[in-house]
Order: C-alpha cells, then sequence, then structure tokens
C-alpha cells in the first residue's frame, strides 16, 4: 500500500510587494478630516455673522413695537424741541446779548425725552424675547451667544441712530427757522444754526451717539435681568430720578459729583456749545461716562449671558 503524502503546511502570506513614491500623508484630509480648509473658515464666520443680523433685523422690523417706539422717538424729540425754542424770546431779557441763551442746546432739549423710548426700545429687543420663550429658538438656531448679542446690538444701534439722526436733523431745521422770529438774529450775535459749525455739528453728531448709548443700556439692562418690567424700570430710573437727586441734594459737592459721573446728566453735556468752562464736565468726556456705563452694562450682561441657561 502507498503511504499517504503528508498535508501541506499553509505558508504565511507575502507581503505585498513595496511600490514605488512617498507614502500618503497620515495627515491628509481622506484619512483624518478636520472640518473646513482654514481658509474658509473666515468665510463662514462672516456668513454666520450675516445670516445673525437679518435674523435680528427681521425680529426688529417684524414687531409693531419696534416701528412704534421709533416714530415715538422721531416725533416726541423733535415736538419738545420746537416747543422749547418757541417758548423762549429775547424779549423778557433786557436785550438780545444779555440773554446768553445756549440755542443749540435748547433746540435739542427733546433729547431729554426722546431718551426714554429708545430705552425701551432696547430693553424690549431682548426682555420680549425671554417674556414668550423665543430666547430658545434663537439660541438653538445661533448657538454662539456672542454672535446673537452682538448682532442685536448692532441692528439696534443702527436703527436707533436713523430715528435719532431724524429726529436731531428736523429739530436743528425747524429751530433755525423759528429762532429768528423771536429775537435770536445773527445781528443779535445768535448765529443760523448750521451744521457747518463744529459746535453745532458736535452737538448734533453727540446727541445722536447719546441715544444710540442709552438703547444699548437698555439692552444690557435686558440681558442682565431676562425682564422687560424690570429693566425698563431700572433704566428710566437712571434717566430721570438719578438726576432729580441732584438737584435736591442741598451739598453742592454731590451734586457736582453726580453730574459729573451719574450717565444722564453727563452724557447730555454734549448738546452744550457755549460757557463749556462752567459745565460740571466737558461734552465729550461726558458722553465718555455714558459710554462707560452703557458699554459696561452690556458687557457684563453678556458674560452672564454666555454663561447661564436660557
Amino acid at each position: 500500500m502507498r503511504r499517504a503524502r503528508p498535508a501541506l503546511r499553509a505558508h504565511p502570506a507575502e507581503p505585498a510587494p513595496h511600490t514605488a513614491g512617498p507614502p500618503p500623508h497620515p495627515t491628509g484630509p481622506s484619512h483624518h478630516p478636520t472640518g473646513p480648509a482654514p481658509r474658509a473658515r473666515p468665510r463662514l464666520r462672516t456668513q454666520r455673522a450675516l445670516r445673525a443680523l437679518h435674523a435680528e433685523w427681521t425680529k426688529l422690523r417684524t414687531l409693531p413695537s419696534s416701528w412704534l417706539l421709533l416714530a415715538a422717538t422721531v416725533v416726541l424729540t423733535f415736538a419738545v424741541g420746537t416747543a422749547a425754542v418757541s417758548s423762549v424770546s429775547t424779549r423778557e431779557c433786557a436785550s438780545a446779548a444779555a440773554c446768553h441763551e445756549d440755542t443749540v442746546k435748547l433746540a435739542l432739549t427733546g433729547v431729554w425725552l426722546g431718551q426714554a423710548t429708545v430705552l425701551v426700545l432696547g430693553a424690549l429687543s431682548m426682555g420680549a424675547e425671554y417674556g414668550t420663550g423665543t430666547v430658545r429658538t434663537t439660541l438653538t438656531a445661533i448657538p454662539r451667544r456672542a454672535t446673537v448679542l452682538a448682532s442685536k446690538a448692532a441692528v439696534l444701534a443702527a436703527a436707533t441712530g436713523i430715528a435719532a439722526g431724524t429726529a436731531i436733523l428736523a429739530s436743528l431745521a425747524t429751530a433755525r427757522w423759528i429762532l429768528p422770529a423771536n429775537g435770536f438774529t445773527p445781528e443779535a450775535g445768535y448765529p443760523l444754526l448750521s451744521l457747518t459749525d463744529t459746535p453745532t455739528l458736535r452737538a448734533a453728531l453727540g446727541s445722536t451717539l447719546c441715544l444710540i448709548l442709552i438703547a444699548l443700556l437698555g439692552l444690557g439692562l435686558a440681558v442682565l435681568l431676562r425682564d422687560s418690567a424690570a429693566a425698563i424700570t431700572t433704566g428710566l430710573g437712571v434717566l430721570y430720578v438719578v438726576p432729580l437727586l441732584s438737584d435736591l441734594l442741598g451739598s453742592p459737592t454731590w451734586k457736582d459729583r453726580l453730574e459729573r459721573w451719574a450717565p444722564i446728566p453727563a452724557g447730555l453735556a454734549i448738546r452744550a456749545t457755549k460757557d463749556l468752562a462752567r459745565l460740571p464736565i466737558g461734552p465729550w468726556p461726558g458722553l465718555g461716562v455714558l459710554a462707560a456705563y452703557a458699554l459696561g452694562m452690556l458687557l457684563v450682561g453678556g458674560a452672564i449671558f454666555t454663561r447661564r441657561d436660557a
């Protein structure tokens, strides 16, 4: 009988033949996907920022209260300024020059009332979302909270600036027509109001910035307090109660301090064009004080907004 042949033993697989050329780079896109290329990232951030701006603009223009408050800002600022200009005449003075009236500041008296409507607008732009719960939808669509807040502030500032600028230009134009009839003529030492005059231009531009900053103050309060009513109440107290305290205080030292460091008395100094040396604080430093309050409140509110639940 034939002897059985031993079974063939399996040989280990031979290594694949080496191919010429360098091996594929381990960090190539086919091995480790890391998202968009570095060049595409700035473009994506820009697109996200533009989408956030568009979303905030859509919210603002579709709310009837926004248009009512912007219209009220124009009407009240213009109406109060015109009434103040119409009520003052040189007939009450010994001579026209003896009145020493700051006609630019007089024409911009309405800013004192217009600040209330822009504060409410700023507070409602965020407080309304907390009240209705739509802030959760907003943060789901745009998870980066800093982008949400920055977009909201930018849209609010633009809308407030247009309304405030319209009201201030209309107030100055009307005052230019009314004041000469009340004795404030160039011959009496009161030049016609014109934006080519540097102090007048500064007062007009600064008053517009003042109203924008007050709107941002309202936004910062709403972000911090998460309630429209609380933000509006606190903001109106800052606008009107604090200046009233400066008048009620018997101490000239404390009155001077409040007028220097309280946001509204300091901020409204930007309207002055005469006797600047007698002011407790200069026009631009006063506006800087208001800016510090408004932007500081916005930064504090934004820091808390990015760290807490909606």
